[in-house]
């Protein structure tokens, strides 16, 4: 009977441990510019140890007291220095994951705790090394193949352009707010984000930063840096809002505050927004020692001032398009806007989690209009106040004539061809010309122009 009972105990011992053990429920993998991304979805906290090994390379990971339940057979890891990921048992209840490598890597790894909906996560990414000036190596984080790419206006002028970076929120593993028919926040946005670089493009004085250039997430903090290392002019985030009521509608603009959030609405987004990392996998170890005195300085003044003049600019010209969702630029403390030297505003292009704003936001037609809106509002605010060494700023000195526009000899008309993006609207506003002279000028009873098209522009 004692026997009996001995192994009765090892019994229920051992199916304690075992039910006890943590399950990789999923694994997944995402590719960034200067490094890859693999997460590991699992049903509760774990340790975890991570050997490399040479000839050949590989990074070896013992997860302690854990069961793979997921097929990895499916993975693939393209463009990425994995070629292979393989997994086996170890004795004592170990799960052993091996990547096969073709590259050398620099290898970190954090937990992320459970939070709300969201299970515990193993995230380990492989940085990419690349060759230095120098003959070494380093890793891309810290080198040219890391940074946000930058897209040259289409003529050279002696005077520098405006750089404006563009960021499309969220990404990678963080899919943003999901509306009806399983439409992803992340994926509009991108789209909207890659129409307004396209808008900027065709205009001389401008250069474009893309800060995410993929389906990949970039910490809220990076994509600050990546804005300052570019040397941005503006920075744009671009966002889709939902709430829990699906009659919620409208855009809506927002800067940063240095106190308190203007409405409840502003600081539960911002809330939101800034728990972004918790979701697209950043270890949020690292606190940010500087902002917090850096917010009090007397320049972030003039950068929030010239946030909220972008603001409301852009809020009419989206209210041209689309219901608002308040006719004021909002503000809160939202990380991704808190650069104390670039103006920035987030801007939620409609309620993603509405049914009929979410058909809308994912045409190209009204990705297009949106993209156009948004273009418009920054396009105005740097031809009324342009840093005093760009294009614009020598345009408005009258140093030079704008692209597009020459003057008629023998008179004070200068005539203009219409090119790919061009508004009534903007030219007027260009060349400091009523619109209605503009109108009556051309004898035009509207607004529409087409490419191509050759204006008169009197004095003004």
């Amino acid at each position: 009977m004692k026997r009996i009972s001995s192994a009765l105990l090892c019994g229920l011992l051992f199916i304690a441990a075992t039910a006890q053990a943590a399950e990789v429920r999923d694994v997944r993998f995402w590719r960034a510019p200067d490094h890859s991304r693999v997460v590991f979805d699992l049903s509760g906290p774990v340790e975890h140890e991570l050997i490399t090994l040479d000839n050949p390379r590989r990074l070896v990971i013992d997860i302690k007291g854990a069961n793979l339940t997921s097929d990895t057979s499916k993975l693939e890891f393209t463009n990425s220095p994995i070629t292979r990921l393989r997994h086996a048992e170890k004795p004592g209840g170990a799960l052993r994951i091996v990547f096969d490598l073709s590259d050398d890597v620099q290898v970190r790894s954090f937990l992320l705790t459970a939070s709300g909906e969201l299970r515990d996560r193993l995230v380990v990414d492989f940085l990419d090394k690349v060759e230095s000036s120098g003959g070494g190596t380093s890793t891309a984080a810290s080198a040219t193949k890391g940074a946000p790419r930058v897209t040259k206006s289409l003529q050279n002028s002696s005077h520098r352009d405006v750089v404006i970076a563009i960021d499309a929120g969220h990404g990678g593993e963080d899919p943003g707010a999901i509306g009806p028919g399983r439409v992803k926040e992340k994926e509009v946005v991108y789209k909207i984000a890659l129409r307004l670089k396209e808008r900027f493009e065709r205009k001389k004085g401008y250069r474009v930063v893309m800060i995410r250039d993929g389906d990949y997430y970039v910490g809220l903090a990076k994509r600050r840096d990546l804005a300052r290392k570019a040397q941005a002019d503006f920075f744009v985030s671009i966002h889709a809002d939902a709430f829990t009521n699906p009659s919620a509608n409208g855009s809506s603009v927002y800067a940063l505050s240095k106190s308190g959030a203007t409405s409840a609405s502003a600081r539960i987004l911002a809330q939101r927004e800034n728990e972004a990392d918790l979701v697209g996998g950043v270890s949020l170890s690292d606190k940010d020692q500087v902002l917090a005195g850096v917010l009090t300085d007397l320049s972030m003044t003039a950068t929030l001032d010239a946030s909220l003049s972008v603001g409301g600019q852009l809020l009419g010209e989206m209210g041209k398009i689309s219901r608002l969702h308040s006719k004021r630029v909002e503000q809160a403390g939202f990380a991704v806007l808190k650069s104390p030297d670039i103006p920035s505003l987030l801007v939620e292009t409609g309620f993603i989690s509405n049914p009929h704003e979410s058909s809308k936001l994912k045409t190209s037609s009204y990705q297009g209009k949106m993209a156009q809106a948004i273009y418009e509002g920054i396009d105005r605010y740097f031809r009324e106040s342009p840093p005093p060494d760009t294009y614009f700023a020598a345009v408005k000195r009258g140093d030079i004539t704008p692209a597009g526009g020459r003057s008629t000899p023998g008179s004070s008309v200068r005539e203009y061809v219409i090119a790919n993006g061009d508004t009534l609207s903007g030219i007027a506003h260009r060349y400091n010309v009523p619109l209605r002279d503009l109108q009556r000028h051309n004898q035009l009873s509207g607004s529409d122009i087409r490419v191509g098209q050759k204006i008169k522009i009197p004095a003004s």
